[in-house]
């Protein structure tokens, strides 16, 4: 008798990912979007530490400073910080250190060398009572539940929940109408599940895309951080060799990679600068690689596939586009006949 296969770890948590985002903005937010964390107010400048996953929602967050609450904001890898002979420590930053399991080494380590600085120190992690949350001044809780797949998928949505609502926060402190901004936030569940409405089709790209050595995932802006991530998922998971850039960067030099056999996903939450159309096309012609368009395409480009869920704002974009790389990365995966929960070589501190 034949058995119904079993779902990895990975896809039950990244479909649990809709109600965790629910339940986090409703913890998060009291009545008449009242968000309650306890955060330093005389603070100008943010610093992000942060490794793998975490790193690339900090990166998101350093954008989202700039582009929403006009805040100076960095985001530094963990092992990096602990490398440089100098580091920020004006008295007006806030460092802003992010661990899914609050036992991640080189993070903790980074927070005790800024606290030697006398900085100020805010922790976002999945595990109360943890390392960095007994050490950090601030704290705030994901809330994610336990995530026992070795892809980060509801650990990432929820701590990018959490630096967006912190940067709403400080916008807000600052007098700037965060309304519209609260109200993509409170929708991200809903573009979350609309996301999870592509998997069929985002199979089907999958098989696809499974068939090549490289895939390179470009990005602009605020969307570079999504590719990152998506790059990584993809690598963790499939062990396809995978590269993550800037795709004006990308065409110095580094696009002759598509020399070889390679496919491209191109990631975009505020849609196309003429000068990334134009990058797009021109690799298109040179190259005639398969690409694969994550967001809602408007411009003139030729595409292979396009995964969208039609939401509206940068905002839910963002963790729609998320979602989408997860759904894709665990496709390519079993494709490949992977076990994405345990990947060779990999371990995760589970909390």
């Amino acid at each position: 008798m034949l058995t119904k296969p079993q779902k990895s770890s990975m896809e039950i948590e990244i479909y649990e990912q809709v109600g965790i985002l629910s339940n986090l903005f409703y913890t998060h937010v009291s009545e008449g979007d009242k968000i309650k964390f306890d955060i330093p107010y005389d603070i100008d400048k943010i610093v992000f530490v942060a490794s793998g996953s975490s790193y690339h929602c900090a990166r998101y967050g350093a954008d989202l400073f700039g582009n929403i609450a006009g805040m100076e904001a960095r985001a530094i890898y963990s092992s990096e910080f602990l490398l440089k002979a100098a580091v920020p420590h004006e008295s007006d930053i806030l460092y802003v250190f992010i661990t899914q399991s609050g036992e991640t080494s080189d993070t903790n380590e980074a927070l005790r060398r800024a606290k030697e600085f006398g900085m100020r120190t805010l922790a976002i992690t999945n595990k109360k009572g943890s390392t960095i949350w007994n050490a950090a001044d601030y704290k705030i809780d994901c809330c994610a539940g336990e995530e026992k797949s070795i892809a980060a998928t509801k650990s990432l949505t929820t701590q990018m929940m959490c630096v967006t609502l912190l940067v709403l926060k400080y916008a807000n402190f600052k007098n700037i109408d965060i309304s519209d901004w609260m109200t993509q936030t409170k929708n991200v569940p809903n573009a979350v599940e609309a996301a999870l409405g592509l998997h069929s089709d985002i199979k089907k790209v999958a098989k696809k895309l499974a068939k090549y050595k490289l895939i390179v995932v470009t990005a602009d802006g605020i969307s570079y951080a999504i590719a990152k991530e998506i790059s990584l998922k993809i690598k963790e998971t499939s062990y396809i060799c995978t590269i993550s850039s800037i795709l004006g960067e990308f065409m110095h030099g580094h696009v002759a990679v598509f020399n070889n056999k390679s496919a491209q996903i191109h990631v975009s939450v505020d849609g196309l600068h003429e000068i990334s159309v134009r990058n797009l096309n021109k690799i298109q012609e040179d190259y005639n690689v398969p690409l694969c368009y994550i967001g809602n395409l408007q411009e003139p480009v030729n595409t292979d596939f396009i995964l969208n869920t039609q939401a509206e704002g940068s905002i839910v974009r963002s963790f729609a586009s998320v979602v989408i790389g997860q759904l894709l990365a665990l496709e390519i995966a079993k494709s490949l006949h992977r076990n994405v929960d345990k990947p060779h070589g990999l371990n995760k501190i589970v909390k």
